[in-house]
């Protein structure tokens, strides 16, 4: 059977998940998909679009999808699903885990390479992170699980941006770019997305169809990795300390950061691994999301690798090109990281 691709849809409290989702779920695709909603007594889906209203956790939707609504563990119900769907006792072609407001995008990512069975089955497509342009910017100063569910996403729709200003719009792109620079932005208006933007993105996909888009690691103009502050140790700043007109160049607050790496020599493959293992024993559980291209020695073909915690894999990618400049160039996305630490650790492992 083949791998059922999983969506992870995340965003903080009231950024509109369920209005993309319903949008999803009654569009004319010819998809059947399932959702799997991790329910914390937010807002669920309407159960106007369910076909019955009974006290069972997986009911038939009015389009020939399924729901299903977890009160335990994510895996039980990945593994009902899964079952379900091998016995032909239910149809569908994907799923979609709706997860609370509140949630870490972290752990639902690792279950689905944490467990052998999960990882036989499905297949871990992207996480969507929905930010609401209205109160973004006071959830980003205030919460740890906003900024984290931004450091996670594969791709950010902002919602709700035509209730602020285009200024107010652009600061929001700027800040979420300074935290996350691999995820593509695009405004959702009332859940109004192509479905080519939420499905099949393979922002997880370690095969050699995956070749990095070369724009994505570009800096800006003003390299804003220069400035880190000496306060590190409030990692929770809240929004009463950005007062007074300055709205946005507190992102350097962001205890989320990114930064890019980039080296012309190859690396030494062993070195590599033994650094890479190190940092991320110490440092997993503050590491959001990583990813390069990588020049080994050893292999005339491109070494995609990305991580997700203390959990990291790579694969061969295409060859280099002729003409192409063999330059490693990866992006580390976590809280509080010590770039300078690892970027003399990389330094040590190049050929």
């Amino acid at each position: 059977m083949a791998l059922i691709p999983a969506t992870i849809l995340t965003g903080f409290l009231g950024s509109g998940k369920t209005t993309l989702l319903k949008r999803i779920l009654t569009e004319a695709h010819g998809q059947k998909i399932a959702v799997i909603e991790n329910e914390f007594g937010e807002e669920n889906i309407d159960s106007d679009i369910l076909v019955t209203e009974s006290k069972e956790q997986i009911v038939q939707m009015s389009n020939g999808c399924v729901c299903c609504t977890i009160r335990e563990d994510l895996r039980e119900a990945l593994q009902l699903l899964a079952a379900k769907k091998r016995q032909g006792l239910l149809d569908f072609d994907r799923v979609v885990i709706e997860t609370t407001g509140l949630a870490d995008p972290g752990p639902v990512a690792q279950t689905f390479f944490m467990d052998d069975e999960i990882a036989e089955s499905y297949l871990l497509d992207s996480i969507l992170t929905l930010v609401d342009a209205k109160h973004a910017p006071q959830q980003l100063n205030d919460r740890q699980e906003a900024r984290r569910q931004v450091g996670f996403a594969d791709q950010i729709f902002i919602s709700k941006s035509e209730l602020v200003s285009a200024e107010e719009t652009e600061a929001l792109i700027h800040r979420l770019k300074h935290m996350n620079p691999r995820a593509p932005q695009q405004k959702a208006h009332f859940g109004d997305v192509p479905l080519k933007d939420i499905f099949d993105l393979r922002g997880f996909n370690l095969n050699a169809k995956l070749d990095i888009d070369p724009d994505f690691l570009k800096e800006d103009d003003h390299d804003h990795h220069d400035h880190d502050h000496a306060h590190g140790e409030h990692c929770d700043h809240p929004s009463h300390k950005h007062e007074g007109g300055h709205g946005h160049h507190h992102h350097t607050d962001d205890d989320v950061k990114s930064f890019v790496y980039k080296a012309d020599r190859a690396f030494d493959p062993a070195k590599l691994e033994d650094f890479l293992g190190a940092i991320v024993n110490i440092y997993g559980p503050r590491m959001l999301r990583y990813k390069g291209v990588l020049n080994m020695k050893g292999t005339e073909r491109k070494v995609i690798f990305q991580g997700v915690h203390q959990l990291m894999g790579s694969d061969l990618g295409p060859e280099w090109g002729k003409d192409e400049a063999r330059q490693s160039r990866m992006v580390f996305i976590g809280i509080e990281l010590p770039r300078e630490i690892l970027e003399q650790g990389l330094e040590q492992c190049l050929v």
